[in-house]
C-alpha cells in the first residue's frame, strides 16, 4: 500500500510524544487511520462524526487528501502471475533442480 505524505495535509499534525507520533487531526489525540479504519468496515461519514468527536470539515478533508494523494501516485504494473503452465520444465538431470520422486501411499 502507499504511504502518503501527510505532513502536507493541513488538517492533521504529528507531535513526538502525542500518540507515539501517530498523524492526528490538529488539536486533538485522534488518530487519522480511524476514519479509514471505520470506512473500511461500513461506517459512514456521520458515525465516525459523532464516535470521535470530529467535524465534517475534519473527516472530509483527511478523504480528499487521501485521494488526490493516490491519483498522484505513479501506477505500477501488477507482478506477473505464476501458475504451473508458466513455470520452466524440471530436470532430473540438471544440477539444482528437483528431481520427481515416486511416494507410495498405504
Amino acid at each position: 500500500m502507499a504511504t502518503l505524505d501527510w505532513s502536507q495535509c493541513p488538517a492533521v499534525e504529528s507531535i513526538p510524544g502525542k500518540r507515539s507520533g501517530a498523524w492526528v487531526f490538529r488539536d486533538t489525540r485522534t488518530p487519522v487511520s480511524v476514519v479509514f479504519d471505520n470506512l473500511e468496515v461500513g461506517a459512514s461519514i456521520n458515525e465516525i462524526m459523532e464516535c470521535f468527536h470530529l467535524s465534517h470539515e475534519q473527516v472530509v478533508a483527511v478523504i480528499e487528501f487521501a485521494a488526490r494523494s493516490l491519483d498522484a501516485l505513479p501506477v505500477q504494473a501488477p507482478a506477473p502471475r505464476v501458475d504451473a503452465h508458466t513455470l520452466p520444465a524440471v530436470n532430473a538431470a540438471t544440477p539444482g533442480s528437483y528431481a520427481e520422486v515416486d511416494i507410495p501411499f498405504k
